[in-house]
């Protein structure tokens, strides 16, 4: 068996670095825990493909693990024998004497038994290598080279070329640029149609998960890690499921979930509760939108870049010079809320961006009440995705936003603002408003500016 060098931290070690990746740590962070250095932790992670390659279940025991070869080699050198080192850690006395015949080290000539060394030994001899039946299988491996990554044609058989697209770096997610045209089934989708295609023929058979190894893992050499590019995700790491759901949310606590908005806001009947959110451009410029429940009416806060943008260069953890900051996002949100009368400015609902962390402070000086939608709940907010998607039609996605002043703002919002709408019986959205501000100035209403 070749030298090993420094042997690679144990099965134990590597089986805990992935049951913590799993539950939605960073990779260096998951390095640290188990006692490794962040660069094995991140070399694991890339030649895995982003996911486990081994099984996270506890070993059944039939074998010896990491601290029992570790309480042999201390028991052997104290100078006790075969017998006793067998009774002290419960196993058979053939197992103990079978242990350092087998995976002791022999560096220099000489057997000296070392927990590390045996338990390396242990490992590589106990592998099972299975040659990937892409390998194996050159008709089936075309197959499904040919359906990720084919060349798109014409009704007429002819190739389409597409754009001229750059050489792929590795990169985990393709940005804003053209990506080359190819089929690009999905490894789902190219599993499945090899039934109906070759019906007979079991050697065809693969799954989609082997399809995903194949493209993911290091070593397998079976399909290029350039055809990643072809996946609809174009990622060249496969993300954790915890990881991707595991984003710092710190600002949303217990008391501010939607669950406790009050019940008056859910039917609509009493005026002052909003739904606000953010609609984004190109080079990280935002507009925000607050849509009023009830009446429907519609507020575009103008959040310009600040001062230095595109000068100064981007610091970690610094302010955002964006616009859409959470200091930024106070100051434009202050603004525009405290035009309205105290009782027509009672909640507002928002999803869970960063951008209002600091909602605290906008209560504070507004009298608003902040409430967080769910994750990926979209529509706990229907007024304010549906008037989002009105506003695209004057600010489409993919367009710098940050070009638009004030004025051009509350031009759009007056045009929204006095669209016709059915569910208002055809009244438009400023009328409705209209009428809620007439009733706050009637006798015995008190209003605040």
């Amino acid at each position: 068996m070749r030298s090993p060098g420094r042997p690679e931290p144990s099965r134990t070690v590597q089986r805990d670095f992935w049951r913590r990746i799993a539950s939605g740590v960073t990779t260096v962070e998951a390095a640290q825990a188990v006692g490794v250095s962040w660069p094995v932790g991140v070399r694991w992670f890339r030649h895995a493909g982003g996911m486990p390659p081994i099984s996270l279940d506890e070993p059944t025991g039939r074998y010896l693990s990491f601290s029992e070869r570790e309480e042999i080699a201390l028991l052997r050198a104290q100078g006790c024998g075969v017998r006793e080192i067998a009774r002290r850690i419960g196993r058979d006395p053939e197992t103990i004497s079978r242990e350092p015949r087998r995976n002791a080290a022999t560096r220099g000539g000489k057997s000296e038994y070392r927990a590390l060394v045996a338990q390396w030994k242990a490992q590589q001899t106990g592998k099972r290598p299975k040659t990937a039946k892409l390998m194996d299988n050159d008709r089936l491996r075309e197959y499904v080279r040919e359906r990720l990554a084919g060349s798109v044609r014409r009704p007429d058989g002819t190739t389409v070329v597409g754009p001229h697209t750059p050489t792929w770096k590795g990169l985990n997610k393709p940005r804003r640029q053209d990506r080359r045209w190819s089929l690009a089934w999905s490894p789902q989708q190219i599993s499945q149609r090899l039934k109906l295609d070759f019906p007979d023929d079991e050697s065809t058979r693969i799954s989609h998960e082997a399809i995903y190894q194949s493209l993911f893992i290091e070593g397998r050499a079976t399909l290029k890690r350039e055809l990643v590019a072809c996946l609809r995700t174009g990622r060249a790491l496969r993300v954790p499921r915890e990881r991707a759901h595991n984003k710092p949310q710190g600002h949303v606590t217990a008391d501010v979930v939607l669950s406790q908005r009050p019940a008056e806001a859910a039917d609509r009947a009493v005026p002052g509760h909003w739904e606000g959110d953010l609609i984004i451009g190109t080079g990280r410029s935002a507009i925000g939108t607050l849509v009023e429940r009830s009446s429907r009416s519609t507020l575009l806060v103008h959040l310009p870049r600040l001062e230095g943008w595109g000068e100064k260069p981007t610091v970690k953890n610094g302010p955002s010079l964006g616009g859409y900051g959470a200091v930024a996002m106070n100051a434009a949100l202050t603004v525009s809320m405290a035009k309205l009368p105290g009782q027509l400015r009672k909640t507002l609902a928002w999803d869970r961006g960063k951008e209002l962390s600091a909602h605290a402070q906008f209560t504070f000086e507004t009298g608003t009440k902040v409430f967080f939608a769910d994750p990926r709940s979209p529509w706990q907010r229907p007024t304010n995705e549906n008037t989002n998607g009105l506003l695209r039609q004057y600010f489409p996605k993919g367009t710098d936003l940050s070009r638009w002043s004030f004025e051009d703002l509350e031009a759009v919002a007056l045009a929204v603002n006095n669209r016709p709408r059915k569910v208002l019986g055809w009244r438009t959205p400023a009328e409705v408003f209209a009428e809620q501000l007439r009733s706050l100035q009637q006798p015995g209403v008190a209003t605040t500016g």
